[in-house]
């Protein structure tokens, strides 16, 4: 027998796929590295490099982020939040840093009516509708 296993809430992904454009020496030291050991493949000395300048950089970054009210890490926003905001009248501005998800039962009349403005620094995850919806509110 099998068991019925349904998904509560989806599981969001991890990592943002990104492309890069590196010069052809660049990329040729990051392989040097690679070969020598130094890093198990290109992606590996990528993340480490931009760690290692985010941890540079960790003091700007929290004054920045205080400076701007940001929310660090996931904040996923459901569609109960969202009625509960319509309900009490209120306007959401959401500002991320990190991952900002939109639940995809939301529908973009509800976004559109509960939702003043969007600034995220990383990703936002939505549904088309929702994202079209709330395109002129998005910096």
């Amino acid at each position: 027998m099998t068991p019925n296993v349904r998904e509560l809430r989806p599981k969001p992904p991890e990592t943002e796929k990104i492309t890069i454009n590196l010069g052809y020496v660049d990329l040729g030291h990051i392989d040097l590295m690679v070969q020598d050991g130094f890093y198990s493949n290109r992606t590996d000395f990528i993340r480490t490099a931009i760690r290692n300048q985010l941890e540079r950089h960790a003091d700007v970054v929290k004054q920045s982020t205080a400076r701007k009210s940001l929310e660090l890490g996931l904040r996923n926003y459901s569609r109960e939040d969202l009625e509960s905001a319509r309900r009490a009248g209120e306007m959401l501005h959401i500002n991320v840093l990190g991952l900002a998800s939109i639940a995809q039962d939301v529908t973009a009349d509800l976004a559109r009516a509960t939702i003043a403005s969007v600034s995220v620094l990383g990703a936002l995850h939505a549904s088309p509708a929702v994202k079209a919806a709330l395109a002129d509110r998005t910096r």
